[in-house]
């Protein structure tokens, strides 16, 4: 009912234009793309004041900071003109992202995905001892770990239904098979 109520209120066709966005590994062939080191990928303060040495991860920050030693300063506005995008290889040759027609198109999407998918699992759940490269992962993870518990017949123990669903199909086929 409630949803036959937001239909209604609504206007059946959009008046503001969404613009499209690629899909992850499918870039826009005008974009710019850039290839980092994995160690200029994954550096927490890649922009550093030549004054005091201190860090910051972007360079609007940096700008900022400069104020404050009363060196010249210039944040970059955004222009009317279309910016050329960026789009961001896997430092890692192997990877299918490593290729300039799958890159990504995001600079927290490629880092996300590098410590994925290349990097070390060092945030562990305290409770089920899982572990995540990504700290927004594993945070995730956290808030809900245990808080559901879906147990089979087998002993094995699920906090996810669709999961759970899932293993149980092959589960009961395979005692039902003698197996």
């Amino acid at each position: 009912q409630q949803q036959q109520l937001l239909q209604q209120q609504l206007p059946s066709s959009s008046s503001s234009v969404k613009r499209k966005r690629n899909q992850p590994g499918n870039p826009n062939p005008d974009a710019e793309v850039v290839a980092l080191s994995p160690k200029t990928l994954m550096a927490t303060n890649r922009f550093i004041c030549e004054v005091c040495n201190k860090g910051f991860q972007r360079e609007q920050n940096l700008q900022l900071h400069r104020r404050g030693h009363n060196l010249p300063w210039k944040l970059r506005q955004k222009t009317t003109k279309e910016v050329k995008r960026k789009v961001y290889l896997c430092p890692e040759p192997t990877c299918i992202h490593h290729d300039p027609s799958r890159a990504l198109g995001d600079l927290t999407g490629i880092k996300k995905h590098y410590s994925r998918k290349h990097g070390e699992k060092k945030y562990k759940c305290d409770k089920c001892s899982k572990k995540y490269a990504v700290q927004s992962d594993w945070k995730a993870h956290s808030k809900t770990c245990g808080t559901r518990e879906y147990r089979c017949d087998c002993g094995i123990l699920f906090s996810r239904r669709d999961s759970f669903v899932t293993h149980r199909a092959f589960c009961d086929a395979l005692a039902h098979d003698g197996g």
